[in-house]
């Protein structure tokens, strides 16, 4: 028997913007499978609706990778394995991209499980896009050390690195230290590096602006709880 696919959903990242995220083949997609591989579910099935579901929500299978359940991958590809296809989804953005998500595509790739990623928002492309920066060298390294002096010495390699191989360097933090992410960069780096600050991407407050360290250090701005992706050139 020939196996299902899995296809790679893609949800909004910002409240309010189902609008910008969901495309008329994605719609198409959705409404043509009943079974899904979520993050969360209770999320995942407001996306759904959002994006515009015909199935009644109560004939969904709807199986939880969440943390706790990520020990025996081989659980979510049994309705894979008799020829439907699956849907995945994560939090916010794309599957697969700073998304534990990753692991059950490898998962469908050792198993000869075909993958169909839909088009959709990645805050990482996005904020590269907006930059201004290298979009041709770059580099994302995700979450910084969380130790101070690990963390300084990481921001000083990557000013370096962003400097000598003309390299955008891009990083994440959890948002409620955000703030003392961005107070560590403007102390380590070099007056005359750019960062560029992409906030709440697709939200209505959506912000993005970019300019030297020695700019920055100048201006007052609180990223407290708002996600955010840094760059660095």
């Amino acid at each position: 028997m020939q196996n299902g696919t899995l296809y790679l959903i893609p949800v909004p990242l910002a409240e309010e913007a189902a609008h910008k995220t969901f495309t008329p083949y994605l719609v198409d997609t959705i409404n043509q499978i009943d079974t899904y591989i979520v993050e969360n579910s209770k999320t995942a099935r407001r996306f759904l609706k959002e994006a515009g579901l015909k199935t009644p929500q109560k004939d969904l299978i709807v199986h939880d990778y969440g943390k706790h359940n990520r020990t025996d991958l081989g659980q979510f590809f049994n309705e894979l394995k008799v020829g439907k296809d699956v849907g995945l989804m994560s939090e916010a953005g794309c599957p697969g991209i700073a998304d534990p998500g990753a692991e059950i595509v490898a998962e469908a790739h050792k198993r000869s499980i075909k993958v169909v990623p839909l088009v959709g928002p990645s805050s990482i492309l996005l904020a590269l896009m907006a930059s201004g920066f290298n979009g041709q060298s770059f580099a994302f390294w995700g979450y910084l050390p969380i130790d101070k002096e690990q963390r300084t010495k990481r921001i000083k390699d990557l000013d370096l690195s962003a400097s000598r191989y003309k390299q955008t360097q891009i990083f994440i933090e959890t948002p409620f230290r955000n703030n003392q992410l961005f107070e560590e960069v403007l102390k380590s780096c070099k007056p005359n590096t750019q960062i560029c600050i992409a906030c709440n991407l697709t939200g209505e407050d959506e912000f993005i602006k970019t300019q030297s360290v020695y700019n920055w250090r100048k201006e007052e701005i609180d990223l407290h709880k708002k996600p955010t992706i840094f760059l660095m050139y």
